[in-house]
């Protein structure tokens, strides 16, 4: 069984940064992602990584500003955030799958079988 655990939320002004942490544990995930859901609206694909070949998926609404990377010695994942705006306030989760999908796909919240319970990342103007 996986479980995840994040870490590293909090208020940040807009232009800040903020690196969020995800403790996994258990094996056998395919792939991780971070998802974010802002209040009124639906869960939306952050970021993706496959654990086999590391390769890395963004939404467009993040490019440029936010970078997925995993550290395999001590299985976590991370999500480190630069540039932050108003905009990307809401609630931060981590995600694993063990599917086999297409690499368009791992955005898609509807392949992740594994979930935590979420960080709060408020952007203040």
């Amino acid at each position: 069984q996986v479980q995840l655990m994040e870490s590293g939320g909090g208020s940040v002004q807009a232009g800040g940064s903020l690196r969020l942490s995800c403790a996994a544990s258990g094996y056998g995930y395919r792939f991780m992602g971070w998802f974010r859901q802002a209040p009124g609206k639906e869960r939306e694909g952050v970021a993706s990584i496959f654990t086999t070949t590391g390769a890395t998926y963004s939404a467009n609404s993040v490019k440029g500003r936010f970078t997925i990377s995993r550290d395999n010695t001590v299985n976590t994942l991370y999500l480190q955030m630069n540039n932050v705006k108003p905009e990307d306030t809401a609630i931060y989760y981590c995600a694993a799958g063990d599917m086999i999908i297409a690499n368009q796909n791992s955005l898609k919240a509807t392949y992740y079988r594994f979930w935590g319970q979420g960080t709060q990342v408020t952007v203040s103007s």
